[in-house]
């Protein structure tokens, strides 16, 4: 880190004063109160002691002192589109909210900057007694499920510092519970915007899916380009109980000036299987590491991710899985494009403790390079501690040869669609495990960086 970071004026900065300022704000009950603070002394703790991380994406140019940690959007939560502010509602109408609500989705949230504008969950699905709310609510109706998975055992306070800031100043985002047995064959979908300057971004997202049930969540995030960096700094944290499934899928295109320091973690149980599906286009740095830790026996892990680095930014991703339990098992599949100067990273970690007896692996990393000034990194890590294991770990990196575009392009495509229509075919294997009308957003979104 930069020597600009003044500590000291960043302490005052992510203060005391603040945290207690949101958590009156929320009218939060004290245990919550004093799980922030707890993480606030844990921050301080790291920044003396470690500081700001220094061995990935240089974070020197983001200037923590001036981000807005708390901005409320200036309106309660709404049960009905209608009642949605006019200048909020224009922008997530243009984002395709509620429009895919009505379509096929079983709920929708909205958060537009540190708080909840919209949320609502088909009636079908609350009969059912599924769980569909904003965070902050669910801290005051849901309070035994909140203080038992929030920020415990699966995403604790001192994970790293980052996971710290956030438990301290974190706002808004969405808590769902699925009942035993209960399938949920509707998507629930959230979508996260920052639209303010220099703005922070903190929401919470915890998933609790009991014995036997099954869900899907889709998360969106974007924010509009200024001068000033913005901050994004998530949390997610999946619970899989035993026999129970869950699916989760992130579509993040970020403005180009956002520093995107997301963190995701699963804790699967017995029979349990959890899925990742990333997709990640914008933002200025990324480090994103989507983790399983596969508990209990028999348990499964699957991470998909695309991520595209253009101009002027620097995706570190990848994806980590812990095997503990008997018999389980983990698919990680990467697909990277580097374009104008772009660095896309791939960092992996797959550990096989000692009592992980049977473990199977693997492990894909392809890299798509389009000109000779980006560049393509794989740093996987495998620690096995239990030699009754099967890990693979496949890697390649390649550019678009002469003889390709020439074919193409004799065919009757012009140069720039030649392009396109390679890097459309190398990421479609992932992008096919998005739900249409995301895959078809996340083309065109592929199409216009490219342009």
């Amino acid at each position: 880190m930069a020597n600009k970071l003044n500590i000291e004026d960043l302490k005052l900065v992510i203060s005391e004063n603040l945290v207690r300022l949101i958590s009156a704000e929320k009218n939060e009950p004290k245990w919550m109160l004093d799980k922030r603070l707890n993480a606030l002394s844990i921050f301080y703790s790291i920044l003396e002691e470690k500081g700001m991380p220094t061995w990935g994406p240089d974070l020197s140019e983001l200037d923590f002192e001036s981000i807005s940690y708390y901005k409320s959007p200036l309106t309660t939560e709404k049960s009905s589109w209608a009642d949605v502010p006019d200048d909020i509602k224009e922008t997530f109408d243009k984002l395709g909210i509620p429009k895919a609500e009505h379509e096929y989705l079983g709920g929708v949230g909205a958060q537009y900057d540190s708080g909840i504008v919209y949320h609502k969950i088909k009636d079908i699905l609350k009969k059912q007694g599924v769980v569909f709310e904003n965070m902050d609510t669910a801290v005051h109706v849901y309070p035994e499920f909140v203080q038992k998975y929030f920020m415990t055992n699966c995403v604790p306070a001192d994970d790293h510092i980052f996971t710290a800031m956030h438990g301290a100043v974190w706002s808004g985002g969405t808590f769902i519970y699925i009942p035993k047995g209960v399938k949920v064959s509707m998507p629930l979908q959230a979508y996260f915007r920052m639209n303010e300057p220099s703005a922070g971004q903190f929401e919470h997202t915890l998933i609790i899916v009991d014995e036997g049930a099954s869900v899907e969540y889709i998360e969106g995030c974007s924010a509009p380009k200024y001068n000033a960096s913005s901050l994004h700094a998530g949390c997610v944290e999946i619970f899989v109980h035993k026999n129970a499934e869950a699916k989760y899928i992130s579509v993040e295109n970020w403005s180009k000036n956002t520093y995107n320091l997301n963190t995701k973690k699963s804790i699967v149980y017995e029979n349990g299987n959890i899925k990742w599906v990333n997709g990640n286009m914008g933002s200025k740095v990324t480090m994103l590491y989507p983790t399983s830790i596969l508990l209990g026996d028999n348990s499964k892990s699957e991470s998909l991710g695309v991520v595209f680095a253009g101009e002027g930014q620097y995706q570190d991703t990848g994806s980590k899985v812990i095997h503990i339990g008997k018999n389980t098992s983990s698919v990680i599949k990467s697909k990277s494009v580097s374009m104008g100067g772009g660095v896309s990273n791939y960092r992996g970690f797959v550990q096989v403790t000692k009592s992980a007896e049977n473990t199977k692996s693997y492990v894909s990393c392809d890299a798509l390079i389009l000109d000779d000034m980006s560049v393509s990194n794989t740093w996987p890590m495998n620690k096995i501690e239990n030699k009754n294991a099967d890990v693979t770990h496949e890697a390649t990196v390649g550019k678009i040869g002469d003889k390709e575009l020439f074919y193409l392009m004799s065919h009757g495509y012009s140069k720039d669609d030649a392009y396109k229509l390679v890097v459309g075919g190398f990421v479609s294997p992932i992008i096919r495990s998005l739900p249409l009308e995301y895959a078809i957003e996340f083309n065109r979104l592929v199409e216009l960086e490219m342009e």
